[in-house]
């Protein structure tokens, strides 16, 4: 069965997006990119809110950028081509090798694991991810600590008065002194 992965980009003090809605503190380094790059190798498919899939639409086209260089151009490739899942109630249409979501997350989800096939589901924008969460649908948590404080903004791990017990599965600290958890949930 496929797992389900949650991997987001955090700020010490727990947050994806700070109080200005910004997360410009997460541009990765060559290391982190190329981790970033393996995950989304790995994945089966990629469910998305409307949000990030609109600021993901730049992996659409980048391609066609001949200044990129080759782990950029290696990105957008593998992006393209994976099969995604967009959740949104006011997205008339979407593009690429996505598709709207025709039923809620849980039911999707499910329908996504009886199918045959390789890769994680991943799951990824905030809404999204804190629905899948309370709902207890994630598997795996993937974090990127980056050491920043913002002081608020959109938190990582969203209020919904539910112990989840985790068991430590990696443990990778770059260069760049960003850390890279991956946590398994505990069943």
């Amino acid at each position: 069965m496929r797992n389900v992965t949650c991997s987001m980009s955090v700020s010490l003090d727990g947050y994806i997006v700070g109080p200005d809605g910004g997360f410009d503190w997460t541009a990765p380094d060559e290391e982190v990119f190329r981790l970033a790059t393996d995950e989304v190798r790995g994945l089966g498919v990629h469910l998305l809110g409307r949000r990030l899939y609109e600021t993901m639409l730049y992996w659409e086209t980048a391609d066609q950028n001949p200044s990129l260089d080759f782990s950029t151009l290696e990105f957008a490739a593998i992006w393209k081509a994976l099969p995604k899942v967009v959740f949104s109630t006011t997205l008339p249409a979407v593009q690429g090798n996505a598709r709207l979501a025709s039923g809620g997350l849980a039911e999707e989800i499910e329908r996504l694991r009886a199918e045959p096939g390789e890769g994680n589901i991943a799951i990824g924008g905030a809404t999204l991810a804190a629905e899948a969460a309370a709902s207890g649908l994630i598997d795996e948590y993937r974090v990127r600590i980056y050491p920043v404080l913002v002081g608020g903004g959109i938190p990582f791990f969203p209020q919904h008065e539910r112990r989840v017990d985790l068991e430590l599965v990696e443990t990778r600290t770059f260069g760049s002194r960003i850390v890279c958890l991956r946590y398994r949930v505990a069943r």
